[in-house]
């Protein structure tokens, strides 16, 4: 099972597009709890559209190893793998409801 974490806006800070290159400043929080997974042996995988565009992969790799997290894969898919999903803009919703939990 995998830990999905977006990128923009919940591990690197975010304000606006300015190209695949530019990756914001680590958000510590979210840096600290993706460190406490790894640390317990858990899988992380960092979920962003970015991934969408091969091309756009290894800049996050780059920010990802620059960071100290060399383990983690870089994906623009959610698998079935899935146990939790960490993203700044989800709206969690009751499981076989739609019913609305979290805004």
């Amino acid at each position: 099972m995998s830990y999905y974490v977006d990128l923009d806006g919940t591990l690197a800070q975010y304000e606006q597009w300015e190209g695949p290159e530019v990756i914001g400043e680590p958000v510590p929080a979210m840096m600290e709890r993706v460190r406490a997974w790894q640390r317990a042996g858990k899988t992380v995988k960092i979920f962003t559209a970015r991934a969408s565009v091969p091309e756009n992969i290894p800049p996050v790799e780059r920010w990802l190893a620059k960071h100290g997290l060399h383990q983690c894969e870089v994906t623009a898919i959610k698998g079935f793998d899935g146990l939790e999903f960490w993203d700044d803009r989800a709206v969690t919703v009751e499981k076989n409801t739609g019913r609305i939990l979290t805004r």
